[in-house]
């Protein structure tokens, strides 16, 4: 090998290096010692990732090097990673003030990044699959940060069996596509289906729902949700470390093999109808829930399931625009839970009052005009297929419609032409952001049945639907009923709960237990 070659391999070994040896090093230092080596560890880890992606945007690293992929979209996974870790580790030295066993924390939260840097980069399935089970056991162990909580415990439980069931599958895919091409390389493998019109064996059809079906359990889409909902009683750090990070790997997987889901029909219609659900029942769910951070809990699985929509649908630059706006604010919103009641306190006192019917077809007639003048503008200078799609149009025009219909606030005056210009600014942003990822992934050709797009436009209108009724439709008494429905989850985690339960119990820690063990964790700390 070269020194040309092998400095860039060098360069993406020593991410993951860095971060497994700062987890190795805080393990056996003392506390403050241990979240100094931390915080040196997460820095240069994102510093590094910065100088790769700025040598990949510049076309200064091959496309796989060694062992590594490096096109845009490992490297930009690999800077978010890094990124979040950093932000992670520095707000859990504040918030873990106190707290026992912070080593523990510490090590365990670099070395969930260090097998996150390793899963974007692998160019081998074997290697892959065994860092995607290093997050899942570690992500494990930071979840029973607090093992005396029977809810903490339970939640804990089963993300476990389900991460292992997503696994399964993804060794399942990962056989048949290593028997079919003899290669465990992902490069060769991809590469495979980069040729249009490529027609799939049984065995690649079958291989390609079992990535879907693992992409769909690891994002907690219904029913397999309820984990996600009740793993909130970790520390807050946890939870950021999830939302922002962990859970995106399904999206993650499907984007890396999305050369072989596009050629799946099956694959993609079953993203479609489980996350497409999934989505708009989780977006219904979480309007109806008081507590911030469980609220943010069902929005991440609203988002995922979006976000695995785009990809069935073709829209893979939108998905992974959707992806790093979601990690980065997820993770925000997590770290700045504790502000919620100063939030709450100021919507009060600006509470909105609610549109009249005539504000709803104004606001409606206003969206339409600029999405349609918008969609001119583009079909005018893009020759892309992704924009003859109607359901990203659809949903565009519902979000402006909302935007534009609820822009009055009681005791203030009419600020329509400033939501107006708040209106064009958000199309001007989605059309920029969704150009640029496009060029940051390679182009593939996808042709998008005409049932999806319409099925997926359907949902939209039933979430817009379904939010206007609960914000102004509670009235009702038939809404009452559905709102109470929705409130309870439509009653799908106790379902799989129970039966998870019969199949593998769980003891739970008791009072008497629970006691015991947060005694000796403190002890064990000093």
């Amino acid at each position: 090998m070269h020194w040309n070659e092998l400095l860039p391999t060098i360069l993406l070994s020593l991410v993951p290096t860095v971060l497994a040896l700062g987890a190795l090093a805080s393990a056996r230092q003392p506390r403050e010692r241990a979240w100094h080596m931390a915080k040196v560890a997460t820095s240069s880890g994102l510093l590094l990732a910065v100088v790769l992606l700025g040598l990949g945007v510049f076309q200064l690293l091959p496309a796989v090097s060694g062992a590594w992929l490096t096109t845009p979209l490992h490297l930009v996974m690999l800077l978010l990673a890094n990124f979040i870790g950093f932000v992670v580790i520095r707000y859990s030295a504040t918030y873990l003030q106190g707290e026992p066993r912070q080593r523990r924390f510490v090590a365990l939260a670099q070395t969930v990044f260090a097998a996150v840097s390793v899963a974007v980069l692998s160019d081998h399935l074997v290697v892959f699959l065994l860092a995607w089970l290093t997050i899942g056991l570690s992500m494990h162990q930071l979840l029973m940060f607090y093992p005396d909580r029977p809810r903490a415990a339970l939640a804990a439980h089963k993300k476990f069996l389900f991460a292992r069931g997503a696994e399964l599958c993804a060794l399942g895919a990962f056989l048949l596509l290593y028997l079919h091409h003899d290669s465990a390389r992902i490069s060769v493998i991809t590469g495979a289906y980069a040729a249009p019109d490529v027609v799939l064996s049984f065995s690649e059809q079958a291989a390609a729902c079992l990535l879907a079906l693992a992409a769909l359990i690891k994002c907690a889409q219904l029913p397999l949700h309820g984990w996600l909902i009740q793993v909130v009683e970790a520390p807050t750090p946890v939870s950021a470390a999830l939302h922002g990070g962990v859970i995106n790997l399904g999206g993650y997987l499907l984007l890396l093999f999305y050369p072989l889901l596009q050629a799946s029909v099956p694959a993609q219609a079953l993203i479609l109808v489980v996350a497409g659900v999934s989505s708009v029942l989780a977006a219904l769910v979480m309007m109806t829930r008081i507590s911030i951070k469980v609220r943010l809990a069902w929005s991440t699985s609203a988002q995922m399931g979006l976000m695995l929509v785009e990809i069935a649908l073709g829209l893979v630059e939108l998905a992974l625009l959707h992806l790093i706006a979601h990690s980065c604010y997820k993770a925000y919103a997590f770290l700045s839970s504790g502000e919620a009641v100063k939030e709450d306190l100021q919507r009060r006192q600006a509470p909105g009052s609610h549109p009249t019917l005539a504000q709803w077809f104004s606001a409606g007639g206003i969206s339409t005009a600029m999405v349609v003048a918008l969609g001119v503008v583009v079909r005018s200078t893009t020759e892309s297929t992704a924009f003859d799609m109607l359901s990203p149009w659809v949903l565009l025009t519902l979000a402006l419609t909302v935007l534009l219909a609820e822009r009055r606030r009681q005791g203030a005056p009419d600020t329509g032409a400033r939501f107006l210009g708040l209106a064009a600014l958000v199309m001007l942003a989605y059309f920029t952001l969704k150009s640029l990822f496009a060029v940051l992934l390679p182009t593939f050709e996808h042709t998008t049945s005409l049932w999806a797009d319409l099925w997926v436009s359907l949902l939209f209108v039933v979430l817009f639907a379904g939010y206007c009724l609960q914000r102004y439709g509670l009235h009702l008494g038939w809404v009452q009923k559905l709102n109470l429905y929705c409130y309870a989850g439509f009653y799908l985690d106790e379902w799989v709960t129970r039966n998870t339960l019969k199949l593998w119990p769980h003891a739970l820690p008791s009072r008497i237990q629970a006691k015991q063990l947060h005694t000796d964790s403190r002890e064990g700390s000093l």
